[in-house]
């Protein structure tokens, strides 16, 4: 009697850690995974026989798919940034949303310090000319870090 309680009991707990649902990147790849949960731009979720969470950038996931129901949940659209006038498509992220996505190039340069115009301003003006610099390299994601009046820009796409 007890083996056939342990037997279903290991019947019960095979399929309650079973992958549930399916997570579609951007970039095509399919992971089947346990989904946890949505939020502050991250998709939170756990691999097969394990506890750990692990959490991947809202913008490198395209939906996800409850395997059970079928359900479908659309998490963010795909950037398709072709040439340089595609600029203000270009997604400005702070490094630690950049998990998930892939690491495509860096550059560097100075920031621009126009006399008489307030410290915003100058700041979008660097902005912009980073997002163009991205977009003729075909990248929709950058990472800019700023240190002494100089920036360093990381780029990344899919």
């Amino acid at each position: 009697m007890k083996i056939l309680y342990f037997a279903l009991a290991l019947l019960f707990a095979n399929v309650a850690i079973s992958q549930t649902h399916q997570i579609t990147k951007h970039n095509g790849e399919q992971l089947d995974v346990n989904f946890i949960k949505n939020e502050n731009g991250f998709v939170y979720y756990s691999v097969n026989g394990s506890s750990e969470e692990v959490k991947i950038s809202k913008h490198a996931v395209s939906s996800i798919t409850n395997k059970q129901t079928k359900q479908t949940q659309k998490v963010s659209d795909k950037i398709v940034v072709d040439s340089k006038d595609d600029y203000k498509m270009v997604t400005v992220l702070p490094q630690e949303k950049t998990i998930g996505l892939k690491q495509t190039g860096t550059f560097k340069g100075v920031s621009t310090k126009t006399k008489g115009e307030p410290p915003i301003a100058n700041e979008r003006q660097t902005a912009m000319r980073i997002k163009s610099k991205s977009a003729s390299n075909g990248s929709p994601f950058v990472s800019i870090t700023e240190k002494d009046g100089k920036y360093e820009a990381t780029t990344y796409v899919y």
